[in-house]
């Protein structure tokens, strides 16, 4: 009989599992809520994505963008769209009880649709290094994998303490990245990748402009003179329009041949890849110090 009273008591224990409310803030400062971890989630940003991925949530996302292409199972989510123009009604078809969006990229009006029907919204927008590690664990909160999340964001900041450390009281780089050569596009320092560039001791010649993502003239690039120009692109393939910087002999970025690239997904993304990004263009910065010599 008593054992009979111990089994029961264990099974009700095992079978009665309930949760807390789940509160974090999302990077607009605006707190999420969920009565358990979320089981359907939609993504609806790449980054999002590897994000969910490597807080071990990768098989609760139901719907995700295009390019969500990382890591290789992320290929096989249907797709409601692309980051800049997503299908409201293919994401509330999906019933979702979290849906994960990129403020800059998916448009506010549009994702407030989405809270006015009652979905639960959580943007992510890193803008600084550190916010990258914070949103994982804010992730793994919501998707009820802490100690994923904290794996995660402990292994990622060792990294970036390791690259703080290494390229820390290097000499100044003058920098020019560039996103898209038709509008010649940039960053400022406000920017993620402004925050690299910064952290692998270079200095973005375009860092005091307002916006996070300037046009910019061919004549303001001539008269700054980076030492360096680093292009993204699109692709694997380095842009063709990259070398038409060679046409400006007297550049000093062109006299070193100091043009370079980095594959966009490690580098334009604001996930935790984005530190192979880094400490490419780290490399780049140093080689260039170095033929100072």
């Amino acid at each position: 009989m008593v054992l009979r009273r111990v089994l029961g008591c264990i099974w009700l224990l095992s079978c009665s599992t309930t949760y807390a409310e789940i509160a974090v803030v999302d990077d607009t400062g605006v707190r999420v809520t969920l009565a358990q971890p979320a089981q359907r989630i939609v993504s609806l940003a790449p980054h999002a994505t590897e994000m969910l991925f490597a807080v071990g949530a990768g098989n609760k996302i139901v719907g995700a963008v295009e390019y969500s292409d990382y890591p290789e199972a992320a290929k096989s989510i249907p797709r409601v769209g692309g980051y800049s123009g997503f299908d409201l009604e293919k994401v509330v078809m999906l019933k979702p009880d979290l849906v994960v969006a990129w403020h800059s990229g998916n448009g506010a009006a549009t994702v407030e649709k989405l809270k006015k029907m009652g979905l639960k919204v959580y943007f992510s927008e890193p803008r600084m290094l550190n916010d990258v590690a914070t949103n994982l664990e804010r992730l793994s909160l919501l998707t009820g994998n802490p100690v994923a999340g904290q794996t995660a964001a402990r292994s990622y900041r060792d990294e970036l303490a390791r690259l703080q450390r290494r390229y820390e009281g290097q000499s100044k780089v003058s920098v020019f990245y560039q996103i898209w050569n038709s509008p010649l596009m940039t960053i400022n320092g406000q920017h993620l990748i402004g925050h690299v560039i910064d952290l692998c001791g270079g200095e973005n010649v375009f860092a005091t402009l307002p916006t996070l993502a300037p046009q910019v003239g061919l004549e303001a690039v001539l008269l700054a003179n980076p030492e360096v120009i680093i292009a993204s692109g699109m692709g694997y393939e380095r842009p063709a329009w990259l070398d038409e910087w060679r046409r400006w002999p007297q550049l000093a970025a062109v006299k070193s041949n100091s043009i370079y690239v980095i594959h966009p997904d490690i580098i334009n993304r604001h996930s935790p890849r984005i530190l192979k990004g880094a400490a490419q263009m780290c490399e780049q910065l140093q080689e260039v110090r170095e033929g100072r010599k």
